[in-house]
């Protein structure tokens, strides 16, 4: 797995979440609770999602 990456439009990397490339997708967690829950996407849903934040 990669490392995790942090949204730029993170004012000091807190009270945002992280995303992580996994074998089959995605991985994203909280960065104020980064050892907490992990949501894991799919490699589809996480495209599905990235294409849909685009259109905004």
């Amino acid at each position: 797995m990669t490392t995790w990456h942090t949204s730029s439009y993170s004012l000091n990397g807190s009270n945002c979440v992280e995303v992580r490339q996994a074998q089959c997708g995605a991985d994203v967690r909280d960065t104020f609770y980064r050892d907490d829950v992990t949501l894991s996407f799919s490699a589809s849903e996480w495209r599905a999602f990235l294409t849909e934040v685009d259109g905004l």
